[in-house]
């Protein structure tokens, strides 16, 4: 208190100083220039490892690290500052990890035939709904019409979601045809491999890491436990030479090969990701090989809609998380320029899919920067400049090993979990449709699908209950699609 009192009282900046001063309101708000820097450099530091996350999740798709890191890096930038001069807001954003799971592993990953192209289309078609929703108010009636036993459990079934890609791309999670197993570390055998092994124990380590540091009050403890499991997967990966040398050979030299110029990044951008919405996004060719044009169809409206919904309540939850913590909530309990602040969503997620950056969202990061004392726009505009100068540092970032960027979607996966609790559990009309939305999208690997027959389950629970009253049209037409989804496409 005693700091704000003094932020407070301090005298108004003149000159350019005190245009930008009085533009985002910090004297006014009882904050100062100081202030807001430390908080913006807290909120990047809290949340640059998305840089390093997201590009990972591509990892097996036909698209190079250099070119996800900068289209994730301009569509942190772009989404950021618009939130800066538009909403005036401390919150910063970049590509969600739920939308870039759904993408990565539901559309491109699902084997629809999709393109990297394609998956742009459905980020500019998320970014266009919302401006829509946003600018005409129908996102009020969109959130009523979402039954809350959904609702609630979005967030926990999406983390289920991100944890399992955690523990996939890590090797913990072993995926055989027709079974699925617990990886071995059973050093006896002659069929465990050092390279695998250490790659999976490291991402436990590095989760166990986190949470330490995150008990600890460490800021940016995601980013340096990711740092942490990337030097002891190295120093691991260098003992175990002698057991597994043409591994070592292969990590150590991919080092070696990884100090390239940070331009190649830019360059590998410029060939794959910007513009590839309009210039190769509208071809869904290989997707109609096998399918009809009726198929595409309702795949445009319930993959829309379904990046929508995750984007949308991945904002809002955000926002009332974020802003609770730093005192931006109005008399009504909500955030202040609520609108605005979506407004910045989706248009930084139609910016982003031209850049070629999966859907944007505000990140739950943003809290730490605003528990740092940040009150305005200019701590997220410090958040944004710092994401500049990231783009230079593709070549470091991608010599952090999948073991690391594992442990920061496993740490997400924890986090997300909160919601859980939320749930009724005794009411069997309300545990169903939560629980099948949770592990619909965690064991059938599909965000949508989990929406759709949480969606379809509190439905049918209510008609058969007597209370098909309490079911909205909109929900009807929403379920209706979702019907229509299953039924008609593979």
């Amino acid at each position: 208190m005693k700091n704000d009192q003094q932020d407070s009282d301090a005298p108004a900046k003149k000159g350019f100083l005190g245009k930008i001063d009085s533009f985002f309101s910090i004297t006014a708000s009882g904050s100062s220039f100081r202030t807001e820097i430390v908080a913006g450099l807290t909120t990047f530091m809290a949340m640059v490892y998305a840089l390093l996350v997201v590009p990972g999740m591509y990892k097996e798709l036909p698209v190079s690290f250099g070119a996800v890191y900068i289209a994730t890096a301009l569509g942190a930038i772009v989404g950021t500052v618009v939130m800066a001069f538009l909403a005036k807001m401390p919150l910063a954003q970049a590509s969600g990890l739920g939308a870039t799971a759904y993408i990565t592993g539901t559309l491109l990953g699902g084997g629809l035939g999709l393109t990297y192209a394609n998956a742009m289309v459905f980020v500019l078609l998320d970014g266009a709904i919302f401006v829509l929703l946003t600018a005409t108010g129908l996102r009020k009636k969109i959130l009523a019409a979402i039954p809350s036993e959904v609702k609630t459990t979005l967030p926990v079934g999406i983390g289920m979601f991100i944890a399992f890609i955690g523990f996939k791309n890590a090797g913990i999670i072993e995926l055989h045809e027709g079974s699925i197993g617990f990886t071995s570390f059973n050093v006896l055998s002659s069929d465990l491999v050092y390279r695998d092994a250490v790659t999976a124990l490291v991402a436990l380590l590095g989760v166990v890491a986190i949470a330490v540091l995150s008990k600890k009050n460490v800021k940016g403890s995601i980013l340096w436990g990711m740092l942490g499991a990337a030097a002891l997967y190295y120093a691991l990966i260098g003992l175990g030479c002698a057991w597994d040398a043409e591994g070592c050979r292969a990590v150590f030299s991919g080092i070696a090969e990884g100090f390239e110029s940070p331009f190649t990044a830019f360059g590998e951008w410029g060939r794959e990701s910007v513009g590839q919405v309009f210039a190769h996004g509208f071809d869904f060719s290989p997707y109609l090989a096998d399918h009809n044009g009726g198929e595409l169809a309702l795949l445009l409206v319930t993959a829309a809609l379904s990046l929508c919904m995750v984007d949308m309540f991945d904002t809002l939850g955000t926002l009332y998380g974020a802003c609770s913590k730093g005192g931006l909530l109005d008399e009504n309990g909500d955030p202040v320029r609520l609108g605005k602040c979506l407004m910045s969503n989706a248009a930084a997620t139609c910016a982003g899919a031209v850049f070629g950056a999966t859907t944007v969202a505000t990140y739950v990061e943003s809290s730490s920067g605003v528990a740092a004392g940040g009150k305005t726009g200019f701590s997220a505009l410090v958040t944004g400049l710092c994401f500049t100068l990231a783009m230079f540092l593709s070549p470091i970032a991608k010599l952090i090993p999948s073991a690391a960027t594992s442990s920061a979607l496993l740490w997400v996966g924890v986090l997300m979990m909160t919601s859980v609790k939320d749930v009724d559990w005794t009411d069997p009309a309300f545990a169903l449709p939560a629980f099948l939305t949770i592990a619909v999208m965690a064991f059938g690997f599909s965000i949508s699908i989990g929406i759709g027959i949480g969606i379809l389950s509190c439905v049918l629970v209510k008609l058969f209950t007597g209370k098909a009253k309490e079911i909205s049209p909109v929900t009807w037409i929403v379920a209706a699609l979702f019907i229509a989804m299953f039924v008609l496409t593979n």
